[in-house]
């Protein structure tokens, strides 16, 4: 399958056109002109320059078509997608986090019977393979805490499971998780439209994409930052999940891109993308905080 961009004007017109291409099929996509505002001051801008709203829009048409959604559900259970996220995060690379969970699995901390701490610390001491070497788990002892207490709540609790926001919330009374974790647990178990996952990569997209307020942190305004981004993917016409997993795989793979776009490096851009704007040099110390 081969998915392509096109832009399509003619005189006067006032749309632009995707064209993806799948096998001997061709389905064309009209978006609003690219100075036309997807929000109050957010233009759509073109559909082939990275990241443009257009371009997320465009993007999550394609693999809805090709049959391409990310696959974000990491557990077979509720317990388990808990134990992989909360593995994970923050200052742990994605193949530690998830080797961590992998390991604590196969030793059956995800059993009806949930183990103690001190035996979830003597398992996460233990080293991990990871792309054929053997490492340690950093954090082992906080988060054999975190995970223990989030294990008994699951083990007596019954988690409501109506809406994204419903099961955060009761997530975020376990100690060791937050608004981003409980989130990324909330969006992979219940496919949920009503939370996002905010990290630096969905804080950088905001900010170039111009639908985050630029004197907002994660850290400080999770909600006001979640409720932008919300009312973008409504007003782009796409899921919310499906727009925070394709804009986090998308920015996570291209940060020598972004990089280049925020000045935070020598690299030249790639796919076309345009030279940095100067007015973007005041917020790099703040990205680069942040991340």
């Amino acid at each position: 399958m081969d998915a392509r961009k096109l832009r399509n004007y003619t005189e006067g017109s006032l749309m632009q056109c995707g064209a993806i291409f799948l096998e001997r099929a061709v389905f064309n996509i009209e978006f609003p002109a690219p100075d036309t505002e997807v929000l109050p001051g957010v233009p759509w801008g073109p559909i082939e320059a990275f990241p443009t709203p257009a371009y997320w829009a465009y993007q999550v048409y394609a693999r809805r078509l090709q049959s391409n959604r990310i696959d974000y559900k990491l557990g077979a259970t509720l317990k388990e997608e808990v134990g992989a996220c909360l593995l994970g995060g923050h200052g742990i690379p994605a193949s530690v986090g998830l080797a961590a969970f992998h390991h604590v699995k196969r030793k059956g901390a995800f059993s009806d019977a949930p183990p103690s701490e001190e035996v979830l610390l003597e398992w996460l001491y233990e080293p991990l393979s990871v792309d054929g070497r053997s490492i340690r788990y950093r954090f082992a002892k906080q988060k054999a805490r975190y995970l223990a207490a989030a294990l008994q709540k699951l083990h007596s609790e019954d988690p409501p499971l109506d809406s994204g926001k419903a099961l955060r919330n009761w997530l975020l009374a376990i100690s060791g998780i937050g608004y981003k974790t409980a989130s990324w647990v909330a969006r992979n178990w219940l496919d949920a439209d009503d939370v996002a996952i905010l990290d630096i990569h969905i804080l950088r997209a905001g900010l170039l994409g111009k639908f985050f307020q630029e004197n907002l942190t994660v850290e400080r305004h999770y909600l006001e930052l979640e409720e932008q981004f919300l009312r973008f993917s409504e007003a782009l016409g796409v899921r919310a999940s499906e727009l925070d997993a394709l804009i986090w795989l998308e920015m996570m793979s291209s940060q020598r891109t972004i990089h280049s776009i925020l000045g935070m490096g020598q690299t030249s851009p790639k796919r076309g993308t345009p030279s940095r704007p100067k007015k973007r040099q005041a917020h790099t110390n703040q990205l680069t905080l942040i991340g």
